[in-house]
């Protein structure tokens, strides 16, 4: 449970990020901006509020472990290791651009504070598997956390992972699924329904929370029940929005893959307090 500063601290936190996501994407020209923005409250909270790490030690043995699996989103988790301090903040007007240590989708070969590479969408889940069965056949106490977009729960791989995970009793592993509802091209359960996906995973035999995924406490409060969870992994359904904290990006799959405009850019920043 947050308190009442801890709130006021990682809402304005969050705020900043979203800033700096839009400024980021903007510069570049191209990325992804709905799905970036509908996963920030819940890249907030781990980053800032539950992960065990370290910025002036990425390698440190005994942190925790965060794979992005839905990787397009990874302005959010580049703005979210600068804020922490694995490299300068200026560094985040570099992505994309040829020689950048912040390519289109994360490389561990190239930014401080990236744990696998990701992009090729449905693998993030097996790698985040053999993450936390690593530390637990090292007795390390670091946990592995994994980020999925809902429409990447399509790929056949996320379930074979998914079973794994289950039939080893893979407890220090958390998934957070960014369901926002809308994929490239439309809405997720018209492309190919992926719906009920709590008793599904119920079924493979994981521990399965709901929660809002803007509600910062909800968040914290899943994370934490996670970490009690013995015996199983643990998935949190995170509702969301597509583009959330731009009321003319939500809920708009057509900002899945498009940067905004100077002058979308500019009324974003005056809608997010930022000049």
């Amino acid at each position: 449970m947050l308190d009442e500063l801890q709130v006021q601290e990682l809402t304005e936190k969050a705020r900043q990020l979203r800033v700096d996501v839009l400024k980021m994407l903007n510069a570049a020209r191209s990325g992804h901006t709905g799905g970036s923005l509908s996963a920030l409250d819940a890249l907030t909270v781990l980053f800032f509020h539950q992960m065990r790490h370290d910025p002036s030690n990425p390698q440190w043995a005994d942190r925790d472990h965060f794979v992005l699996s839905k990787g397009h989103a990874a302005p959010a988790l580049y703005a979210c290791l600068a804020h922490a301090g694995y490299f300068p903040l200026d560094d985040l007007k570099t992505l994309r651009r040829l020689g950048s240590h912040l390519q289109g989708h994360p490389d561990m070969r190239k930014t401080p504070g990236v744990e696998v590479c990701t992009g090729s969408l449905g693998q993030g889940l097996s790698q985040a598997v053999g993450l936390a069965l690593a530390a637990r056949l090292q007795g390390r106490a670091s946990r592995t956390y994994c980020l999925l977009g809902d429409g990447e729960v399509q790929e056949g791989q996320i379930w074979e992972a998914a079973m794994a995970a289950a039939h080893y009793g893979v407890d220090n592993l958390c998934a957070l699924l960014d369901w926002n509802g809308l994929q490239i091209d439309g809405e997720v359960d018209k492309v190919m329904r992926v719906t009920p996906l709590g008793p599904k995973f119920l079924a493979f035999g994981w521990h399965v929370l709901e929660v809002d995924g803007h509600d910062l406490n909800a968040i914290a409060r899943a994370l934490a029940d996670a970490a009690a969870c013995t015996g199983k992994p643990t998935l949190i359904i995170a509702r969301t929005v597509k583009g959330k904290g731009v009321p003319f990006f939500e809920h708009k799959a057509s900002y899945h893959g498009v940067p905004p405009s100077d002058d979308e850019l500019s009324r974003a920043l005056e809608h997010l307090g930022h000049s």
